[in-house]
């Protein structure tokens, strides 16, 4: 099925005017949106009215980028949920009437009370849209066919995966429900083009698929794309999935009460920021925007979520963000390796910024290890300090896991030049997840993680 003509089909971007408009033409148009987004905010949103007015900020006051950046406050997952306990599940968080809503979703709540995530139809059709810009970077169209091996569920998680595919035309289908020995199978039977998941799980179904005795480079897939956790913009676990699957790795980046944010670029290094529908910028611990080039937290605007919005943003992910032109054509901000980590998750070894994307790459230079590994973080009195446990691939002797410790311990010291101690573990021994993997785990004191320092206005 073609859906497009030839010459659309053909051609490079999937929105040619914003995805190679000049910096300074983006730059106003952010300008105008942000003002939009600011009053639209203030005037229907209880919660915004009292942040601006707690801060003494009116929207006409924000006449320049200068002021969105110096005067209007961030907000913070928390302000949130305190405004959603006002009449829940949504409360004072809304801009809009329930009658509007197309869908409703939530976080998991792991870490407390869940965020509750509505979307207008208005919302869920531009999630989807930027979704798009990853699948045709990726040479994707509608004659193509999506394979999601996941379970559906209020959790926004894919969902918006789902409404991009709609939205490019293509066709879609569901592993829901299934484990994963009859997931491959389905995919067998159905013969689909693209797989959407987290980079976890193809790995896995890759283990599933050894058990079976099957090759996964015959099956029908050419494009895996991946979000959800960090791994796509990592070359060696893009590399590994690439090689498991014969297919060609893509990745998007997106918060799951923002939406996919990043989607990434088609040379496969990085992701771009969707500068048409959000604004970013990228700031250190004080608040104060971080130059190009450097690390800092993600903050972003949307200019999407009519139904709650969602203002100068607190992701709590760490990215280097650049200007620079890149190879592949588009003007949209560019962040090099995707995401480094979150606030939380950076780790000071002995003066050293330490990042888990870092680990990850350097750990997949080791060979004999899996792709299957956990980080523990603790402290003693003055220092952070950090053990990884890694998998070892089946095909290693257990007698061979000391050499492999020492052989990762050296990597990390040469590269980063920290000591981080390396457990060899036996392979299957740690957790598989069907979505987002936790691999972090954090047993620092609160006080001692890497926060947006509290200030006024912050």
């Amino acid at each position: 099925m073609n859906l497009y003509k030839p010459e659309v089909e053909a051609q490079r971007f999937w929105n040619p005017y914003t995805q190679a408009m000049p910096r300074a033409d983006l730059d106003r148009l952010h300008l105008k949106k942000l003002q939009t987004v600011i009053a639209y905010a203030y005037a229907r949103s209880p919660m915004y009215r009292n942040l601006l007015d707690r801060n003494h900020v009116r929207p006409e006051q924000i006449r320049t980028m200068d002021d969105f950046v110096k005067r209007l406050p961030f907000i913070d997952k928390k302000e949130i949920l305190d405004a959603q306990a006002v009449n829940p599940p949504f409360g004072q968080a809304l801009a809009t009437s329930e009658d509007f809503f197309h869908q409703r979703f939530a976080t998991s709540g792991s870490t407390g009370a869940p965020l509750h995530i509505p979307l207008t139809y208005h919302s869920a059709e531009l999630w989807g849209e930027s979704w798009v810009y990853v699948y045709w970077a990726a040479g994707l169209r509608a004659r193509h066919s999506f394979y999601f091996p996941f379970n559906w569920g209020i959790f926004a998680a894919f969902w918006s995966a789902y409404m991009g595919v709609r939205r490019l035309g293509a066709t879609v289908i569901s592993g829901g429900g299934l484990d994963s020995k009859a997931r491959l199978r389905q995919i067998e039977q159905y013969r689909p083009d693209v797989m959407v998941a987290t980079p976890t799980y193809p790995l896995y179904l890759g283990e599933t698929a050894r058990e079976l005795g099957m090759d996964l480079t015959t099956t029908s897939i050419s494009h895996v794309i991946v979000a959800g956790e960090p791994g796509g913009s990592i070359p060696a676990t893009r590399q590994a999935i690439e090689d498991l699957w014969g297919a060609k790795c893509y990745e998007l980046y997106g918060i799951a009460e923002l939406g996919p944010t990043n989607p990434g670029c088609p040379l496969r290094e990085g992701v771009h920021l969707c500068e048409e529908w959000y604004h970013a910028l990228v700031v250190d611990e004080n608040g104060v925007p971080v130059p190009y080039g450097e690390v800092g937290e993600h903050i972003v605007t949307s200019y999407i979520q009519d139904g709650q919005p969602l203002i100068k943003y607190r992701t709590h992910d760490l990215v280097r963000w650049t200007d620079e032109p890149c190879g592949c054509g588009t003007t949209w901000l560019y962040y090099p390796g995707g995401v480094l980590g979150r606030t939380d998750h950076m780790i000071i070894v002995k003066g050293v910024n330490v990042y888990p994307s870092a680990l990850e790459s350097l750990l997949h230079r080791v060979g004999g290890l899996s792709e299957h590994y956990e980080l523990h973080v603790d402290r003693d009195v003055t220092n952070d300090f950090v053990t990884v446990k890694a998998e070892a691939r089946p095909e290693i002797d257990e007698g061979r896991y000391g050499d492999l410790s020492r052989d990762a311990e050296a990597v990390i010291r040469a590269v980063i030049g920290v000591s981080i101690g390396v457990a060899v573990q036996k392979p299957g021994s740690l957790p598989r997840y069907e979505l987002k993997a936790k691999r972090f785990f954090d047993h620092r004191p609160a006080a001692h993680r890497w926060q947006l320092a509290e200030r006024p206005g912050a």
